[in-house]
C-alpha cells in the first residue's frame, strides 16, 4: 500500500527541541572563543575542538532531518511520533553509527565522526520519492559545505581570527568528506538508496544481506592506505573548487585533534 499525502502545516510537525538549540549554542560558543584566541593559544584549540564538534552534532540534525521531513511528507506519519521532526540529536542515536565506529575512529587516532539514522517505511513510497528520501541527507551536507565554504571564501583571512577561520574550514571539509561517503553505493549508505530503486527485485533482495554490514566494510575499505588516499585526495580536490587554500582545513584539523 501507499501512503497518503500528508496534510496539515508543516511548520505544526517541525519543533526544533531544546536539545538542538542548546547544541547550536554552544557551536556558536566554540566559535567566540576561537574568534578571539591567538593561533596557537589553548584557548584556540578548546575553541575549535566546540565549534568543530558541536557543528558536526547540527549537521547531523540536518542531515536526519531532510530525511525524516521528506518522508513526513509522503505520508509516514510515523517519524512525526518518533520525535524526528525535533532536530533531537538523541532521537537520531544508533548504537553503531553514533557509538561504536567514533570510538573505533578515536581508538585509531582519527577524528570521531558520529553518525544518525531515522527509520522510515521506504518500501511503501515510489522510486521516486525513495530517491529523494535517500539524497535528501547528502544533498543537506553538501548545502552546508556551500554555506560554510562562501563564507570562508568572502570574508575569511590567516592573519585575523585565523583560528575561528580554520576551525570552520575544517568543518566545511568534514561537510565534503560526509556528502562524499554518503554517496557511495555501498548497501546501507544513503547512495545505495538512491540506487536501489533501480535494481532488480533479485538483486535487491540479495544485497539485503549485505545492508547490516555495508557501512562497515566501507569503512574498512578506507582504511585501506592507497583507498584511503584516493578518498582524501578527491575530497581535497573539491574542496579546493572554492578557492580555499587546502592548509586552511588542515590547520584546522590540527586544533579539533589537539591530543595528537
Amino acid at each position: 500500500m501507499n501512503y497518503p499525502r500528508a496534510v496539515g502545516r508543516a511548520s505544526g510537525a517541525v519543533r526544533p527541541s531544546p536539545v538542538f538549540l542548546l547544541v547550536l549554542v554552544i557551536t556558536v560558543a566554540g566559535g567566540a572563543l576561537a574568534w578571539d584566541a591567538g593561533l596557537h593559544s589553548t584557548q584556540a584549540k578548546f575553541g575549535v575542538f566546540i565549534l568543530v564538534v558541536a557543528g558536526w552534532i547540527v549537521s547531523i540534525c540536518l542531515h536526519e532531518f531532510a530525511h525524516a521531513y521528506v518522508a513526513w511528507r509522503a505520508g509516514d506519519r510515523e517519524v512525526e511520533m518518533r520525535g524526528y521532526l525535533t532536530l533531537n540529536p538523541l532521537k537520531y542515536s544508533h548504537p553503531l553509527l553514533s557509538i561504536a565506529l567514533p570510538i573505533v575512529f578515536i581508538a585509531l587516532g582519527g577524528f570521531a565522526l558520529p553518525g544518525g539514522a531515522v527509520y522510515v517505511h521506504s518500501h511503501n513510497f515510489s522510486p521516486r520519492t525513495q530517491r529523494i528520501l535517500s539524497g535528501a541527507g547528502p544533498a543537506v551536507n553538501a548545502m552546508c559545505a556551500i554555506v560554510l565554504l562562501v563564507i570562508v571564501r568572502l570574508y575569511g583571512s590567516s592573519t585575523s581570527h585565523p583560528a575561528f577561520w580554520f576551525g570552520l574550514s575544517y568543518l566545511a571539509f568534514l561537510q565534503i568528506t560526509a556528502t562524499v561517503l554518503n554517496l557511495i553505493p555501498v548497501p546501507g549508505t544513503d547512495g545505495y538508496g538512491i540506487l536501489e530503486p533501480s535494481l532488480s527485485y533479485q538483486t535487491r533482495r540479495a544485497l539485503d544481506q549485505i545492508k547490516p554490514y555495508g557501512i562497515l566494510i566501507l569503512f574498512a575499505l578506507l582504511f585501506t592506505p592507497e583507498l584511503n588516499r584516493l578518498f582524501f585526495d578527491f575530497v581535497d580536490s573539491l574542496f579546493g573548487l572554492s578557492g580555499v587554500p587546502s592548509y586552511w582545513w588542515g590547520n584546522g584539523d590540527y586544533l579539533t585533534r589537539f591530543w595528537r
